[in-house]
């Protein structure tokens, strides 16, 4: 069941219209349409000799959102009428926040239209979203997924206690090192990852596999050497985003990101989670142990 959606403006004023309790934001919804997977577009051809057609390819089309609001009392219908311009300004994009019993998702998408019935017993009107994206992506807390390979985990609280004046029965930190792991991924649709590379110490040629598909990706630490001087070293952070429309390769490095796109090899691939489980791999040629490794994912869903 749909609880509540939060709508927020271009100048980043929200809205929060709760189903049940409608008298708080002044708006009642009376129906929302598009909340459901968007249509796709199947490519085929018509084959002359044969029945049916040959498969070509397929895309899902934008989304359109379309709400159905009454307005108000608050404190009177023309000042809820006015409202709905705020947070529904249109060619604006706006950001939409959706919480239901089992999840909260969120997209952006730009105001095609806002009609309101202002000469109507029963005011209210209807809003158009089209929403280039046609995806839900998973928002608040539990939003994003992260994989950890290799790390200190701190294991080291108060209160405490040494039993023994002998031996160091204290355990500070544990190091966790996993140079394979399984990702399981639960949402609809692909989605691209965030990998995050902090360097312990010196490193080179770092490798990533996904181990099911036998895609890889390589970081050249031979042209990253030409360009500042050293490979990767103590304190380095590399951060590989793989997201459709967001694709970039960025190195952090004495508090100064530097674009570091030309240091992939020519024949990496851009990794994609699907459904399921995922195992992905990594590797260097030297300085395998100085790495810490970790992949962050958010989940996709075709509809709310």
């Amino acid at each position: 069941m749909i609880n509540s959606l939060t709508v927020t403006n271009h100048l980043g004023e929200s809205i929060k219209l709760e189903l049940r309790f409608p008298e708080k934001s002044g708006f009642l919804v009376q129906g929302i349409d598009g909340l459901g997977p968007a249509k796709a577009n199947i490519n085929t051809t018509e084959m002359s000799t044969t029945d049916g057609a040959l498969y070509n390819s397929s895309r899902v089309n934008s989304r359109n959102i379309l709400f159905k609001l009454i307005f108000m009392h608050k404190p009177t219908i023309e000042d809820s009428r006015q409202l709905c311009y705020k947070y529904f300004p249109i060619k604006k994009r706006i950001h939409i926040l959706i919480e239901t019993d089992n999840r909260i998702c969120e997209t952006y998408g730009h105001v095609e239209s806002n009609e309101p019935d202002i000469f109507s017993n029963q005011e209210g009107t209807q809003i158009s979203v089209i929403c280039p994206d046609p995806y839900f992506y998973s928002a608040g807390p539990d939003a994003n997924t992260t994989s950890v390979f290799y790390a200190i985990t701190p294991t080291f609280q108060f209160p405490f206690g040494n039993a023994s004046l002998t031996e160091n029965l204290i355990t500070f930190a544990t190091i966790i090192n996993q140079p394979i792991q399984t990702i399981v991924y639960e949402g609809d649709a692909d989605v691209g990852i965030l990998i995050t590379i902090h360097a312990m110490g010196t490193a080179t040629n770092v490798t990533i596999y996904n181990t099911e598909t036998r895609e890889s990706m390589k970081f050249d630490t031979d042209r990253l050497t030409a360009m500042t001087g050293s490979p990767i070293i103590s304190g380095d952070d590399i951060i590989i985003s793989t997201i459709k429309g967001n694709k970039y390769v960025t190195l952090l490095r004495d508090g100064v990101y530097i674009n570091a796109l030309n240091c992939l090899d020519k024949g990496t691939n851009w990794f994609q989670l699907s459904k399921g489980d995922n195992i992905f791999a990594y590797t260097a040629e030297t300085g395998y142990l100085n790495l810490g490794f970790r992949i962050d994912n958010k989940k996709v869903y075709e509809g709310v």
